[in-house]
């Protein structure tokens, strides 16, 4: 792993930077396209990055998002932290209500179906996910009392 990406990693868990995330994340995902997922607002470092296209729970319109990922075999583990805020990201309600998704890894795009992950599952992937993101713990802590929601995708035959 890079120094680069080693310090991202350690930063993750501070609040500024979570709120510069936010603020960043619609620009992010332009730029995540247009170099075919090699570089972010970040700059190019070596975290898993994907992007998921959800259907809107309520709109009924696709919704992208970039979000970090775990592997679990061919599957892909994403977590709903939503920067450690009190409510879920909406993305997660939208996977709730039509588990059937896009993602785009690099420049290749399949379609998954995504599975909300529960108890000692949950647990495990957690660990996985930490591996990956550690200021997914900060997040928890922040989170208000909410558990974050982790999905399993697995892609389409």
């Amino acid at each position: 792993m890079s120094h680069y990406t080693s310090l991202l990693r350690r930063l993750g868990n501070q609040r500024w930077f979570a709120a510069i995330g936010r603020l960043v994340t619609p620009l992010d995902k332009r730029l995540y396209r247009l170099s075919g997922g090699r570089w972010s607002v970040i700059g190019k470092h070596e975290l898993p990055t994907l992007l998921i296209t959800t259907t809107g729970s309520r709109s009924g319109l696709a919704r992208t998002q970039p979000l970090l990922y775990a592997r679990d075999g061919s599957d892909y583990i994403v977590v709903g932290s939503n920067w450690g805020q009190a409510n879920h990201p909406a993305w997660t309600a939208n996977l709730i209500a039509t588990p059937a998704a896009r993602v785009t890894v690099r420049d290749r795009e399949l379609g998954v179906r995504a599975a909300l992950v529960t108890g000692a599952e949950r647990d495990q992937l957690w660990q996985t996910a930490l591996r990956v993101w550690p200021g997914y713990a900060a997040y928890a802590e922040r989170a208000d009392g909410r558990e974050i929601r982790i999905f399993r995708l697995t892609p389409e035959s």
